[in-house]
């Protein structure tokens, strides 16, 4: 009997089908061990000996392959074609040999497609273990166990809040820091355009002016509105005529097949899918059959497939779409071990697979590789010149049209932030044309900052400055928001607070390991090894002979030393320039207060940095670490806003981890309540009617219950007997009558949001891609999750339940359906009744059953079980 182990069950079904019965073909389901994560699982001081432990889940099924490779003539590895691929081989032969179960034949195989064909092929072509790439998987996962485990406490210790640092996820997160901060720097500049809207022959057209009294315009040259206005009233004084028409023929060609980091930009651009989710529907599709491998480098094509490619357009198109020659890419791979065939369909007269989510992937794969073998597409671009008699102004209008569509009529490639303007079709004209003149704009513009990553430009730019490979691009990003470091609004990275803190301290106390060119640097050095040119243990020694060190020193300094260095690194940010001209550093609270020498400095706390008053105790004042300037989201800075009338109380504006809110005494006792984002007008007046919810709207008439208004997690809404309504807006708490409250919670029973259990949704979303059902977000327990009726996905905290998308929701659903059903927790045993004393028990109590210890274990297992 051979025995095949591949990672995934699904792999393995596909693979036992094109195999004889001489085969049995079992699934590792991933990786089966890893390094404990415990000090001391890499031990640098003996030549970086490493730890490994079999995964708790993985015993069962390895006991399966170890009683399977018992009886087996031949071991077959047949897992993927990368480094992880020969990762897994490699444990698994280690684990085997360990429990002397080892074959006396052991072979690796690999195929980029799971297709009979490949396969076949591929058990005809063993070969053994690839070593180097074994000893790059060994450095990588070294390097990343002695950087996080060794940072991670020094974090904990010396900057309260911080969670952990990761080698790549460190760096990836200050590209989306500093790209906040080059907003913030960011001065937008005041523009105008003036353009003028003319018509030849009933076709409409927008010419820009481009020249005005003798001086070439460029974008900024019109600076303000007088400049422009007398610009525009120049263009309507005078008559143009057509002087130059320019034709440039233009030639674009397709893109390559996709590579994995191109497919997870494309598949963000296009379909709106985060880089994990991409990579899971990829995977599905390639362990069915339907592409090739899913994480390479490379943007080649096999011969073969190139050939069925070629067969496919010449079906499909006329001859014009086929070029004379096939087109053949250049892999941009650094280390040719690892730069396998581009993704493609293993099937070109497939062009459907699967369905939902999988089948919209497929589409993207298929429609990008045929395109790649098609023509060249030609356009043609005119620029016409326009001017008037005395050729001091000057109008050009631009257009582009498709000759011949070429690759074109099948996919285009998707760019992030384009700023492009090719114009439309212009209308024929001839040299000496006077267009009619229909009106002239003048618009005001400015400047924009540089956008916010997306995760396709994010990947994009990871890639371009060789940090990390873009087969681990989707964990590192996951990392970031499972770590609340960052957050997604609308499809774009904003930086927290605590992501923004740890920049700062890493940038500080360890600036050559977040530096772009050391990563990048590490990562050259590692793909040397897995070419066999360097030596795994050597880079380790090298790397930890300065880390460790540069450890110990920041780790010696005080909490309030580290705190200080933050607080100069990070002045300009926690303490903008004031419009006043003042200290910046003022403490708002002395300064209202008319106290003295009350300066802020940041501070570290038990839950995190925050900024705080030099005269506490006698100023309580505090602000959160992400408010620069003491000023909160709504522009407002912690204050005094008056005092109560009935107890004489001071009614204080402050800001907290969740936001602003107003609080009305101190201690045990105070009271509080978050301020709504939709009270433009916040004042005293408001604070109070805030601090005085609940509000009674008045008894039921038909239950002789009390109507409540009040505000929760979820917005302002309706209480009465167990059963709730919303309202629009914070007003409508104490705005809304008897009448309108009866009348909303009629409805909301109506459409089945009253009641325990039956609370109404957040929102509604569309069909379930796969299941067709409703999706809607709903308030929970445990916080908001979405749900088709089948299957419940927590909704991240990074993102806002109001913004989730249908996309996103999906994501979120097959993410947790594919996790399968959660384990039950196992409950103790009920304790049995003690029975009844009878004259006949009590006459034998040496005889009484011994206790049983059971339900003294229950919490321990429980705990296992979460």
């Amino acid at each position: 009997m051979q025995l095949v182990i591949v990672e995934s069950p699904a792999k393995a079904k596909t693979i036992e089908k094109y195999l004889g019965k001489d085969f049995k073909v079992l699934a590792s389901y991933g990786h089966v061990r890893d390094l404990p994560p415990k000090d001391g699982s890499v031990r640098p001081d003996e030549d970086f000996a490493m730890d490994w432990e079999l995964y708790r889940d993985k015993q069962s099924r390895f006991k399966e392959i170890a009683d399977a490779a018992k009886k087996a003539d031949r071991l077959i590895l047949a897992t993927d074609p990368d480094r992880e691929g020969e990762a897994i081989s490699w444990h698994v032969r280690e684990l085997l040999a360990k429990r002397k179960a080892l074959p006396e034949a052991v072979e690796r195989v690999t195929f980029n497609a799971i297709t009979k064909q490949a396969v076949t092929e591929a058990m005809g072509r063993p070969r053994e273990l690839d070593q180097p790439l074994i000893d790059a998987y060994l450095a990588r996962r070294a390097l990343d166990y002695l950087y996080g485990f060794t940072l991670s406490p020094v974090l904990w210790r010396r900057l309260p809040g911080a969670k952990s640092a990761g080698r790549v996820q460190s760096v990836a997160l200050r590209l989306i820091v500093d790209r906040e901060r080059e907003i913030e720097a960011f001065t937008a500049q005041e523009y105008w355009s003036v353009v003028a809207r003319m018509e030849q022959d009933g076709t409409e057209f927008a010419a820009r002016l481009v020249k005005y009294d003798g001086r070439k315009l460029d974008r900024l040259s019109l600076g303000d509105e007088g400049t422009a206005m007398a610009a525009r009233a120049a263009v309507e004084a005078a008559n143009f005529t057509v002087e130059e028409i320019e034709t440039k023929p233009l030639t674009r060609n397709p893109a390559p097949p996709f590579t994995t980091s191109t497919l997870q930009q494309e598949a963000a651009r296009k379909l709106g899918f985060s880089a994990s989710h991409t990579m899971r529907l990829a995977q599905s599709l390639y362990e069915a059959g339907a592409i090739t491998y899913m994480r390479t480098d490379g943007v080649q094509m096999d011969g073969s497939a190139i050939d069925a490619a070629r067969r496919a357009i010449a079906a499909r198109y006329d001859a014009y779409y086929l070029p004379d020659k096939p087109r053949i890419y250049t892999s941009k791979a650094k280390n040719a071990q690892e730069a396998h065939e581009a993704i493609r369909p293993t099937d070109f007269t497939r062009n459907r697979a699967a369905s939902g989510d999988e089948g919209k992937l497929y589409e993207l794969i298929f429609k990008r590789a045929m395109a790649s073998q098609m023509a060249a597409a030609r356009l043609e671009r005119t620029s016409v010149t326009l001017r008037e008699g005395t050729g001091r102004h000057e109008l050009r209008a631009t257009g582009q049209v498709v000759k011949f569509a070429g690759f074109l009529a099948v996919y285009q490639e998707g760019f992030d932030d384009r700023d492009e303007d090719d114009g439309g079709l212009l209308p024929v004209m001839g040299k000496g044309d006077s267009p009619a003149k229909k009106g002239v704009d003048a618009n005001q513009h400015f400047t924009q900052p540089p956008p916010r990553f997306s995760e396709a430009s994010l990947v994009k730019r990871l890639e371009e400055l060789g940090i990390g490979r873009p087969s681990t691009y989707a964990s590192t990003i996951q990392t970031l928001r499972d770590r609340a470091y960052v957050r997604m609004e609308k499809n774009r990275f904003f930086a927290e607070e605590s992501g923004r803190l740890l920049t700062a301290f890493l940038e500080r106390f360890f600036e050559r390991y977040v530096a772009y060119d050391f990563t990048a640097g590490m990562e050259d050095e590692l793909d040397e090894v897995s070419a066999g040119a360097e030596e795994w243990k050597a880079l380790l020694a090298q790397f930890w002979r300065d880390f460790k060190p540069k450890t110990e020193e920041v780790m010696d300094k005080k909490p309030s030393e580290v705190t200080a260095v933050l607080d100069e690194f990070l002045s300009d940010y926690l303490f903008p320039a004031r419009a006043d001209g003042a200290d910046p550093r003022t403490c708002p609270l002395c300064e209202a207060e008319g106290r003295g020498g009350g300066r802020l400095a940041l501070r570290g706390g038990r839950y995190g940095a925050f900024v705080a008053c030099a005269n506490y105790p006698e100023c309580t004042f505090t602000r959160q670490f992400a408010q620069p300037g003491g000023e909160g989201e709504d522009g407002a800075q912690d204050a005094v806003l008056g005092h109560d009338p009935e107890s004489g109380l001071p009614v204080e504006r402050k800001s907290g981890r969740f936001g602003p809110y107003v609080q009305l005494g101190e201690g045990k006792d105070a009271r509080r309540a978050s301020i709504p984002k939709d009270l433009d007008d916040f004042d005293l007046e408001w604070a109070l009617r805030l601090l005085s919810l609940p509000r009674i709207v008045g008894t039921h008439p038909e239950t002789g219950k009390e109507i409540e208004a009040s505000i929760g997690r979820y917005g302002p809404y309706l209480r009465h007997d167990g059963k709730y309504a919303k309202l629009a807006s914070t007003r409508d708490v104490f705005e809304t009558g008897m009448n309108a409250a009866v009348s909303l919670l009629a409805e909301s029973a109506n459409r089945g949001g009253a009641g325990r259990g039956k609370a109404e949704p957040i929102k509604v979303l569309g069909a379930h891609p796969a299941s067709g059902a409703e999706m809607k977000v709903m308030p929970g327990r445990y916080g908001p999750y979405v749900t088709d009726g089948s299957t419940n996905a927590t909704i991240p905290k990074d993102v806002k339940p109001e913004d989730l998308t249908d996309a996103q929701g999906a994501e979120l659903i097959d993410a947790r359906a594919a996790k399968g059903p959660p384990a039950k927790k196992r409950k103790a045993p009920a304790k049995k009744k003690p029975a009844a004393k009878t004259p006949a028990k009590k006459a034998a109590p040496n005889k009484a059953a011994p206790k049983k210890t059971t339900a003294r274990k229950a919490p321990a297992k429980k705990a296992e079980a979460d």
